[in-house]
Formats: C-alpha cells, sequence, structure tokens
C-alpha cells in the first residue's frame, strides 16, 4: 500500500547512518544506500546531504520525513481496519475524525439512527488535519474512510471530488480567548467587533464565508479582517495567544478550551454535514437515510 522506500528512508534518518540503520534492521548497508538512491530518482530530489561527518537531511528531506511517517502510520492503520472489516462482516463505516471534523454529530443521533440503521458498526478513523492530508481523504472518500464531518459549499464539494448530506445551516460565530473583554459576554453586536481583529479562512474556501467578508467590508469597515489559508489548531492557538477573533461555529467549540463561543447578532449561516463519496457503498447509502430519517425526529 506504500512504497517501502520510505521506511528505509525513516529508518536512515532516525538512525543517522546508513550502517546504522543496516545494522538495526539486519541487512546489509549496501541494500539500505540502493533503497534511498531509489526513492531520491523517483522523487527527482537529494534527501541527504553526505559528508564525512555523516548525513545531513536537505530540506526536502525534512519535509518527506514528516510527511513519510504519516503516510506510513496511516497505511499500517488502513491495515488494521481492513482486517478489522473483514473480520466483522460488511457492516462497518468509518467515520474521519480530527479536531475540525467532529464525530459528535453520530453520539446525538445514534439513538434515532439505530432505528433505521440497527446493525451498523462504526470505526472512528483519526487523521492529522492539513491541507494535503485533508485535500486527498475528501477525493478519495470510500476507500479507507466513508464519512467525514465538515462545512461546505457546491464549489468546495466539486473542486474536492465528493458529495454532501448538509445536516443543518450552522450560525457563524466568534470564539476569543477567554482572558478578552468580549469573552465577559453572552452574546455579541457586531459594533463590538470594531476595532479588533477578525480571523477569516481565505476568500475562495468557502462562499458563505465570502458574503460575511463582503458585508464587512462593505458595512463595517471599523472590522479589521485578517485572512489565514486553513483551518487547524494552529488558528485557533493564535486567536488565543493573539487575542484576535476567529470566525467558528458552534461545533468547533471544543477544539480549544482556552476559548469562549460567543453568538453574534447577524445572520450569516454556513451549511454542515456529512461528506461522502458521488457514489457511496450500498451501507454508506442506508446510514445517510437513516440520518435523514433520524434528523426529522
Amino acid at each position: 500500500m506504500y512504497n517501502p522506500q520510505l521506511e528505509t528512508f525513516i529508518h536512515v534518518v532516525e538512525a543517522g547512518s546508513f550502517n546504522k540503520a543496516a545494522e538495526e534492521h539486519f541487512i546489509t548497508p549496501p541494500a539500505v544506500i540502493k533503497q534511498v538512491n531509489l526513492l531520491e530518482r523517483n522523487l527527482g530530489v537529494p534527501l541527504f546531504i553526505r559528508t564525512h561527518r555523516g548525513l545531513i537531511l536537505t530540506e526536502a528531506g525534512k519535509s518527506l520525513y514528516k510527511d513519510a511517517k504519516y503516510i506510513i502510520r496511516y497505511c499500517k492503520e488502513a491495515r488494521e481496519r481492513a482486517r478489522r472489516a473483514g473480520e466483522e462482516g460488511n457492516n462497518v463505516i468509518r467515520i474521519g475524525t480530527s479536531p475540525m471534523t467532529p464525530g459528535q454529530f453520530l453520539v446525538d443521533l445514534l439513538p434515532e439512527i439505530r432505528k433505521y440503521c440497527e446493525d451498523v458498526k462504526f470505526q472512528f478513523v483519526t487523521f492529522e488535519n492539513n491541507p494535503e492530508n485533508a485535500r486527498e481523504i475528501l477525493k478519495k472518500l470510500g476507500e479507507n474512510i466513508d464519512l467525514v464531518a465538515g462545512v461546505f459549499d457546491a464549489e468546495f464539494l466539486e473542486e474536492r471530488e465528493c458529495s454532501a448530506l448538509e445536516m443543518s445551516l450552522e450560525p457563524i460565530r466568534c470564539a476569543v480567548s477567554i482572558d478578552h473583554p468580549l469573552a465577559a459576554k453572552e452574546k455579541l453586536t457586531v459594533e463590538d467587533l470594531y476595532g479588533e481583529n477578525l480571523l477569516l479562512i481565505r476568500r475562495g474556501w468557502n462562499s458563505f464565508v465570502d458574503i460575511l467578508r463582503d458585508d464587512i467590508w462593505q458595512n463595517h469597515p471599523e472590522i479589521h479582517v485578517k485572512e489565514f489559508d486553513f483551518y487547524s489548531v494552529s488558528v485557533f492557538n493564535q486567536c488565543e495567544n493573539g487575542k484576535d477573533i476567529l470566525m467558528t461555529i458552534d461545533n468547533w467549540k471544543n477544539v480549544h478550551p482556552l476559548l469562549k463561543v460567543l453568538p453574534v447578532e447577524w445572520n450569516h449561516k454556513i451549511p454542515f454535514g456529512l461528506l461522502h463519496s458521488p457514489e457511496p457503498s450500498p451501507l454508506v447509502e442506508k446510514f445517510l437515510k437513516a440520518v435523514q430519517k433520524a434528523m426529522k425526529k
């Protein structure tokens, strides 16, 4: 499922030399060197600077080392999930989870879902939420992960080649540090944001956020909009450490324990739901129908 040269590369990085990596894994040094050389040739970039004092990772090597560890861990977990799924039969739905893709919706709806889909079992699959991983996972929904909960719009789904079951239109909220003066409030007015830095994700990520951005620029220029590229825990840390205000939704209220999520007196909302393959398996399709029925109760 993955290139074994990556694992050899990791062994060399962690051992600090070809010889030590070979010794620790009971293979010959020439075999280790050959694997690394093949990997460098396939990638078209050097991964190590060879010196008489030892090996030094290039910038490409540093980047690959970080990603390779995730790839191998993910593939091993995928094999384990496949093994378990084979043992449990074909009634397992794999739900991808990360801080930005919570699985709480399932806990809340499970009693109702069971009425329509009682034989289904679930596996929660954790993944590292970065732009590359998130995009790849969404394009391949149905392979290792069946469902991911999150926000979306039509362009988002088209670009990532997936579909969605809309579960709610979530009011757009603001998150502030518990030490921020605004944290004393239970609800914010738009005027409360005047003079503050409001963190909004970049234009083009979601049309509903862009509508909010345009409303602020046109009608509330006193709010200082600061853009960021991707929702991650680091953005929530920036909100807490820098005393900025972050656009968020209730579903992300547990991402950072030192932030308070507050409603705002505006009418801006964003779709939230279950992202799935455009051609879901019969089991996933059955589950999605059960979710729809459960939401109507």
